[in-house]
C-alpha cells in the first residue's frame, strides 16, 4: 500500500512518500479504499512541526478524505462493499461533549491520518457520502464544515435576521459564509484582495 509519512522535521522535505503492508479490517471495523484527501491549516501545522498539533514520528498526515468500502470486519452490519462514505476528524467523538480524549484520537495528530490508499476505521464512525458531492467535496466535510456549523448553529444558535462575521478565505470561513447565508444571516467578510473580494 502507497501512503506518505511525516518522517522527520524538516518542513516538507520530511514528507516521505512509503509503502506499507496492507491493513485487514478487525471486528466492528471497516477497510476504505481513500479516493480523495482534503488539506486544512492543521495538516501544514503537522508537516511543520508546529507544537501543539504534531505527534510521533513517523506519522501518516491528514484527517479529512472520502472513499469506498472495500471490506468489512465481523459485526459490521450498517455498511458493505462499495458504500461511499466520509472518514472522521475525530473517530471516537460520536455524540456529547468534545473533550481531551476525543482530541488525542484526531487522525493525522498521535494517531496515523489518511493520506495512504487504505485505511481501517471503526464502523460507527463513518458517515455515508452525501449523494449529490463529489468525493473531493465531500472530503472537505470532518474539519472545516464540522467547525463552521458548530461554530454557527450549536454554540452560536445563530438565527435568520443575524450578522456573521468570517474572517478570510479560509475553509471554514467559506463553509461559514455558506451556512450563514442558508440560514437568513446577513454575512460581513474580510480578504486580502479584491479578486478573492468578488468570488466572496
Amino acid at each position: 500500500m502507497k501512503a506518505y509519512q511525516i518522517a522527520g522535521t524538516e518542513g516538507p522535505k520530511s514528507l516521505q512518500p512509503v509503502s506499507l503492508p496492507e491493513p485487514k479490517p478487525g471486528d466492528g471495523e471497516v477497510l476504505l479504499r481513500v479516493r480523495a484527501v482534503s488539506l486544512n491549516y492543521r495538516d501544514y501545522m503537522n508537516v511543520m512541526g508546529i507544537k501543539g498539533v504534531s505527534g510521533p514520528l513517523p506519522r501518516i498526515p491528514c484527517s479529512d478524505g472520502a472513499g469506498e468500502v472495500v471490506a468489512v470486519g465481523r459485526d459490521v452490519s450498517a455498511w458493505k462493499v462499495g458504500d461511499r462514505v466520509v472518514c472522521p476528524f475525530m473517530p471516537t467523538w460520536l455524540e456529547g461533549e468534545f473533550n481531551q480524549g476525543h482530541a488525542a484520537q484526531a487522525l493525522g495528530g498521535v494517531v496515523d491520518g489518511i493520506l495512504r490508499e487504505l485505511v481501517v476505521l471503526p464502523a460507527e464512525s463513518l458517515l455515508p457520502m452525501p449523494a449529490h458531492l463529489s468525493l473531493e467535496e465531500a472530503s472537505t466535510l470532518p474539519c472545516a464544515a464540522v467547525t463552521a456549523w458548530d461554530a454557527l448553529h450549536v454554540r452560536g444558535s445563530l438565527k435568520a435576521g443575524e450578522t456573521v462575521l468570517v474572517l478570510g478565505t479560509g475553509g471554514v470561513s467559506i463553509f461559514a459564509l455558506k451556512f450563514a447565508k442558508l440560514a437568513g444571516a446577513r454575512v460581513l467578510a474580510t480578504t486580502s484582495t479584491e479578486d478573492k473580494a468578488k468570488r466572496l
